[in-house]
């Protein structure tokens, strides 16, 4: 057996976590505990930061504020228009989770923020998720992005937006069908995505003002489970893990099996 923290990127972190295990296997568990505890504090305190991009005009800001769960003319909110409203980074809270920030980037592929340079402007390696945003077809310059964020060994996701704008253009048709219209919505991302190199993702169809409708939950879901290991630990270990965490490694001790600090 082998313990391994190299996916420990925080200094502080891993030493928390190897005082623990040194008192565990010198079976002083009262004092392992405790420096578990100290970890599991100080992740508590480390936000996970969700970047928002994608497109100038496809509707990033009022995303961001529907995530929040708060309306775009709420004082709290992020500023929405008909024009691009993001002109740096603005970082929000999420209300229900104080460790969540969600940060709000400039549109890419404008003149003042070419695709280019776009990561290196906004130092996307301070970003723990990604969240690609469009309100028509991917572009090239959305699947660059993703490219990029994928050496990163990050997630991100596409999220296709306005399609309730979509289905109100279709409803005029004859024999509209709500169902199909956003299959083939689903199935036209999927294809743009393709041709850009991008192959098998996932496309979130939602609207901003109507989140109880269309992939918003699910969009909600899936990033809760995709959180990154490191951050899972701040969101979901209790005290009773702390205890937990202990006992095994005086199991492993005790059966003189090896442990290795990295």
């Amino acid at each position: 057996g082998v313990l391994v923290l190299e996916n420990v990127e925080d200094p502080c972190s891993k030493v928390l976590i190897i005082q623990a295990v040194q008192n565990a296997m010198g079976n002083n568990t009262e004092t392992a505990e405790e420096k578990l505890r100290e970890y599991l504090e100080f992740k508590s305190k480390v936000p996970l930061n969700i970047a928002i991009t994608g497109g100038s005009g496809n509707g990033k800001s009022s995303f961001v504020n529907a995530f929040r769960g708060v309306d775009d003319d709420d004082d709290h909110a992020s500023p929405t228009g008909v024009k691009e409203t993001t002109m740096e980074v603005k970082e929000y809270p999420h209300p229900n989770y104080p460790n969540v920030i969600i940060s709000d980037l400039p549109g890419i592929g404008t003149t003042k923020f070419p695709a280019s340079k776009y990561l290196k402007l906004f130092g996307f390696n301070k970003f723990d998720l990604f969240i690609i945003i469009s309100a028509d077809r991917f572009t090239e310059n959305d699947a660059k992005l993703a490219k990029e964020i994928d050496k990163m060994k990050k997630k991100f996701y596409f999220v296709r937006s306005k399609v309730d704008v979509d289905l109100q253009n279709e409803q005029r048709k004859k024999n509209f069908s709500e169902q199909k219209t956003l299959a083939e919505i689903r199935e036209d991302c999927v294809k743009s995505l393709k041709q850009h190199g991008i192959e098998s993702q996932q496309v979130f169809l939602v609207s901003n003002h109507h989140i109880h409708l269309y992939d918003f939950s699910l969009l909600q879901e899936t990033l809760q489970r995709d959180l990154p290991d490191h951050r899972k630990d701040a969101l979901l270990l209790d005290e009773q893990c702390c205890g937990m965490c202990v006992k095994i490694v005086c199991a492993l001790h005790q059966t003189s099996l090896q442990c290795k600090y990295i």
